[in-house]
């Protein structure tokens, strides 16, 4: 009777080790996320506007700083812009492949989706290039695909005007 109690005991362990190896074998067969390639180059030494290891880490931070000086400050550079990142790493409509942020194939969802991050950033941006864009070309605003309204086509109201 006691070899079969010393028995039963062997087989609860073995299946209990080998019970608490399936969360560790199940977490080294995850694939990590296919990070589609830029369709451009910020020069020949480097691809980004930083180094890779950089952008993968704190991107966040220097498009959250852009936008608080393009929103606060009216402050427009197009190092860290949406739109740069857009026009260099979404594939531009004339190729014939439209990527959209709810495809795995889109440059932010491939890693966001991964990591369970909510990208909220296309509600009112593109999240395509603009038809005919490169990376070198003018600066435009990315809400919605509009140009920003030309400096002088604002008109205030006079003094003794009430709307």
């Amino acid at each position: 009777m006691v070899w079969l109690l010393r028995l039963m005991h062997g087989f609860l362990l073995a299946a209990g080790l080998a019970l608490l190896g399936l969360p560790l074998a199940a977490q080294a067969e995850v694939p990590l996320p296919q990070v589609p390639e830029a369709q451009k180059r910020v020069s020949e030494a480097q691809g980004c506007v930083e180094p890779v290891e950089v952008m993968r880490k704190k991107h966040y931070e220097f498009l959250m700083h852009q936008r608080d000086e393009t929103l606060r400050r009216g402050i427009r550079t197009r190092k860290y812009s949406l739109e740069e990142c857009i026009n260099c790493h979404v594939p531009p409509p004339e190729s014939g492949k439209l990527v959209r942020i709810d495809s795995k194939e889109h440059f932010c969802s491939s890693c966001h989706s991964y990591a369970a991050v909510r990208v909220d950033c296309f509600q009112c941006h593109r999240d395509t290039p603009l038809p005919g864009k490169s990376s070198g070309a003018g600066h435009r605003s990315t809400l919605l695909g509009a140009a920003p309204p030309a400096m002088g086509s604002t008109t205030l109201a006079s003094e003794g005007d009430v709307r």
